[in-house]
């Protein structure tokens, strides 16, 4: 028998499936099947590929509940997210099914008259995505939906801790190529618990050509250097410090709402989450009671039971380093004004928690957090505010709230990160491009540059 590795339910320890843990020769046979696949998926006209990714967000949208069940239940989230979640992530194979018939080019005549310069795009060749666990369809979908339309086969690594819904994504994705005459190895799942193993065996072979990555820094730098000897093209999602500046001219009925936002969706588990509320001290006092009162209203609980609004977090080490950064914090001098305490119990719950009081060099304000704990400080001049947000290593996203039109304008040019939300606490969309600067990366996910990132630029002199 094959070898596998059990998936847990994070609410309640459970076992709830065996997958198949591949090795190397089952991740080369993919890459060969892949580079068969290109050919096939080439002879597809740029309409045709447009209506197999139109049946697939068809297909993944009639199936909601599934997909939103096997999610809650390998990684967590209450069952309403993850409702959500399967509306956002069928969105991107919708959006490139339009994008597929825009691919651009260009002609014109050379500037010396000996001829005309055509610059078209082909497909970059087959695709390895490496995604991780918090998002476990739409982050694979923003990255599948582009290279199905760019006409480049991917090959698929979850996250090992949720693979069941990849696996679901990749029936409808046979389905619907199937239905449509295409190669049925276009798109390809790999579960196994040799991550590094898997990235290593690819990347050194010749005929993969992309490397899509969503994660950590730390593993994005490696990935990047393992790049290098093959020169595969990159895009690199990492990891994120969203500052959320709250100016003393904010409306503070619309930060409270957008806070909640930008904090809790996912738990927290969100790359993009705001994790360091840093408000005028004129409105902090009144920020921090209003904040506190609707993080304590949070309810913690299985995903699937009515009610809960916060699930667990996706392991005990994942629970167990949030705990650890609090714990940090309050010893160097933090207060907790709500959560702050494990539960006993089954399962990997950590509690809304919120801190004020925390000092500037504590290891909570420069790490990213990925949980339900939020910081606040304070500033009394925009300029302090602007460069607190500022002051990190990561550039993904960034919020910022005002009523006046001139602090807008500051706040969107001066905050320094890949996405900035002004007055918005929900900023994803399919149709904008998602990606950050500094330590969070490169290349962007989504919107009309998405599928550039599948594309390769070819000359021709005629």
């Amino acid at each position: 028998m094959a070898k596998q590795f059990d998936v847990l339910n994070p609410a309640t320890e459970d076992v709830i499936a065996q997958v198949p843990d591949t090795g190397k020769d089952e991740w080369l046979a993919a890459l060969g099947r892949a580079v068969e696949a290109q050919r096939a998926w080439a002879e597809f006209s740029p309409r045709g590929r447009a209506e197999v990714l139109r049946a697939v967000y068809e297909k993944i949208t009639a199936r909601t509940d599934e997909f939103a069940r096997t999610m809650t239940k390998e990684m967590g989230k209450p069952l309403a997210e993850a409702k959500g979640e399967v509306a956002y992530g069928a969105e991107y194979f919708r959006w490139f099914a339009e994008e597929a018939v825009r691919i651009p080019g260009r002609l014109g005549r050379a500037p010396a008259g000996n001829g005309d310069i055509a610059v078209t795009r082909v497909p970059v060749g087959p695709v390895l995505a490496i995604t991780p666990w918090n998002f476990p369809l739409a982050m694979a979908t923003r990255k599948i939906a582009p290279a199905m339309a760019a006409g480049c086969p991917i090959v698929v690594k979850p996250a090992a801790e949720t693979p069941l819904t990849m696996l679901l994504v990749a029936d409808v994705i046979g389905e619907a190529v199937a239905e449509a005459g295409g190669p049925k190895d276009l798109v390809q799942i790999l579960t196994t618990t040799d991550s590094a193993g898997l990235s290593e065996t690819l990347m050194a072979d010749e005929r993969l050509r992309k490397i899509t990555f969503t994660g950590s820094t730390a593993v994005g730098k490696i990935l990047v250097k393992q790049s290098a000897d093959n020169l595969l093209r990159t895009s690199m999602e990492l990891g994120g410090n969203a500052p959320f500046v709250v100016c003393e001219d904010a409306d503070l009925d619309l930060v409270v709402e957008c806070a909640m936002q930008a904090k809790m969706r996912n738990g927290g588990e969100a790359c993009i989450a705001a994790n360091r509320f840093i408000v005028h001290e004129s409105l902090a006092g009144e920020f921090t009671e209003r904040l506190t009162q609707r993080m304590s209203e949070v309810t913690m609980g299985n995903g699937l039971d009515d009610g809960v609004t916060l699930g667990p977090m996706i392991t005990a080490k994942q629970r167990d380093g949030i705990a650890e950064l609090v714990d940090k914090a309050v010893a160097a001098g933090a207060t907790v004004t709500t959560g702050g305490e494990v539960p006993e119990g089954k399962g990997y719950f950590y509690p809304a928690t919120v801190l004020i009081d925390v000092p500037a060099d504590a290891p909570i304000l420069r790490q990213e957090i990925f949980g339900p704990v939020a910081t606040v400080t304070t500033f009394a001049d925009l300029n302090e505010g602007i460069a607190a947000a500022n002051d990190t290593e990561f550039g993904l996203a960034a919020y910022g709230f005002s009523e006046n039109v001139h602090t807008c304008h500051r706040l969107a040019e001066e905050l320094k990160a890949g996405m900035v939300g002004i007055n918005r606490g929900a900023i994803s969309d399919a149709a904008a491009p998602f990606g950050g600067i500094k330590q969070s990366g490169f290349g962007r996910e989504g919107g009309a540059e998405g599928i550039d990132e599948y594309l390769n630029v070819k000359y021709l002199a005629l």
